[in-house]
């Protein structure tokens, strides 16, 4: 299991929420977000949703199986990042 906090990125939105999902869709490994007290898979577009991320926030991941090494690198690009 692997675990990291990411700041998102000023920019993200529904667009990015979306291209999130789609990434860690692609990965077998079991994957959550977590921000303050709600936790969301990060294969549901409707769970990414409703952390409400909004830039400035520090988001946890939380990575648990076969390919994890290679989705957190991944993932943060997408949060980290002002991608639309």
């Amino acid at each position: 299991m692997i675990e990291r906090a990411i700041q998102v990125a000023p920019a993200f939105e529904v667009s990015s929420a979306a291209h999130l999902v789609q990434a860690a869709s692609r990965f077998k490994s079991h994957i959550h977000l977590i921000l303050e007290e709600k936790t969301a898979n990060a294969k549901s577009i409707m769970g990414i949703i409703s952390l409400d991320l909004h830039g400035g926030n520090t988001v946890k991941i939380i990575v648990d199986g076969e390919d994890e090494s290679q989705v957190i690198p991944e993932l943060e690009s997408i949060l980290a990042s002002n991608y639309r």
